[in-house]
């Protein structure tokens, strides 16, 4: 039978190592036993100490995530962007650097031969993680890509119409790699 106490934060102090047994979520500092993460604190009956986590710890990135970023800067062969969430964790901020690259190579099944072309300046982009200690993304895939872009000349929303893009405010048409859930706020 566990019993409960309070909520705890790290270096609270939690009893002594001749009283409990140290668990998770737990260290021991010369004899006294301290909580090293937010929650609640429970003792099981063999006298084990432990704290369970009560709070969410930040997602970190991983190979084959899914993420949503910006466009922040488009070169000649790369694309900068700034990630905003993981695809399941939309609520909390990546833990570590959220700035990315989307290489030309990695845009679409074939050969790109314009970058400018596939995104815009402050395109939102669905992309998928291919490698996480340089953060380069690919949009290769129907379901990746561009969900949501503004129009160069004007900045209005533009509409999906077919395979290109139509700003209704200036009549303006433009070309991106459109993914296929482009303006359904899905992720």
């Amino acid at each position: 039978m566990e019993k409960e106490k309070g909520i705890v934060v790290p270096g609270d102090f939690l009893g002594t190592s001749e009283e409990f047994t140290p668990g998770e979520g737990v260290y021991d500092e010369k004899g006294n036993i301290c909580a090293s993460l937010i929650g609640g604190v429970s003792i099981s009956d063999k006298r084990v100490i432990e704290v369970q986590p009560k709070v969410e710890t930040p997602p970190t990135l991983k190979e084959g995530d899914v993420v949503v970023c910006r466009i922040e800067d488009l070169r000649d062969t790369v694309a900068i962007v700034s990630i905003a969430c993981l695809k399941g964790h939309e609520e909390r901020e990546i833990a570590a650097s959220t700035q990315g690259v989307i290489h030309i190579s990695n845009v679409r099944n074939g050969y790109v031969n314009d970058l400018q072309r596939e995104f815009g300046y402050l395109d939102l982009v669905k992309a998928k993680v291919i490698d996480v200690a340089a953060l380069r993304l690919s949009t290769e895939g129907k379901d990746l890509g561009v969900i949501k872009a503004i129009c160069a000349k004007c900045k209005s929303n533009l509409k999906r119409k077919g395979n290109t893009l139509a700003c209704e405010s200036c009549k303006r048409v433009e070309v991106r790699n459109i993914s296929e859930d482009y303006g359904k706020g899905l992720l």
